[in-house]
Parts: C-alpha cells; sequence; structure tokens
C-alpha cells in the first residue's frame, strides 16, 4: 500500500522518468558504434550527480522504501563511476605509444 501511495503522490517524477528513458534511447541509437564506447565512458563519469542526489535523498528519507532506494542508488552510481574511469583509463591506454 505504502508503494501505491509514493506513486500517486509523486506522479510527475515518474512521467519525467519514463520520458527521459525514451528521450536516452532514441539519442544513443543515433550515435555511430566508433563513438559509443568514448561517449558512455564520459557519460558513466557523470553519474556522480546521481550519488550526490540519492545520498541527499537518503538523508531526508523518512520511510524505508527511500532509504532502500537511496542506497540502491549509491551503490549503482558508484559502479558506474568506477566503469566509466576503467573504460576511459583503457581507451587512453590503446594510443600511448609502445616501449621497446
Amino acid at each position: 500500500m505504502e508503494i501505491l501511495q509514493f506513486f500517486s503522490d509523486n506522479m510527475n517524477m515518474v512521467y519525467i522518468v519514463i520520458l527521459s528513458i525514451f528521450l536516452g534511447i532514441e539519442v544513443i541509437e543515433k550515435v555511430p558504434s566508433v563513438l559509443h564506447t568514448p561517449l558512455m565512458s564520459g557519460a558513466n563519469a557523470i553519474h556522480g550527480v546521481v550519488i550526490i542526489g540519492s545520498i541527499i535523498v537518503m538523508g531526508q528519507a523518512d520511510n524505508l522504501l527511500a532509504i532502500i532506494l537511496g542506497f540502491l542508488a549509491v551503490i549503482l552510481g558508484t559502479l558506474n563511476v568506477v566503469g566509466g574511469f576503467v573504460v576511459t583509463d583503457r581507451m587512453l591506454e590503446m594510443f600511448k605509444k609502445k616501449k621497446k
């Protein structure tokens, strides 16, 4: 029952998330495959904003659902940030001159 109350109170946010998913799919489909990896590695690093936002949500949460979702967002955002930096580092290593 608490979940239904959450969605009914925050329906505008649900609509924004759904529309942003469709917009993201459309934007990514237009990117050539050669540019996909550098673009995604940079975009993954931007997920630091998600981490900060989820920490703020958890700090102001008054129910268990918000705390669980905030914690999950921190974990997934952190994995995405680390993955973005790893991919970027690998790409930069490909362009360095090899030592003999």
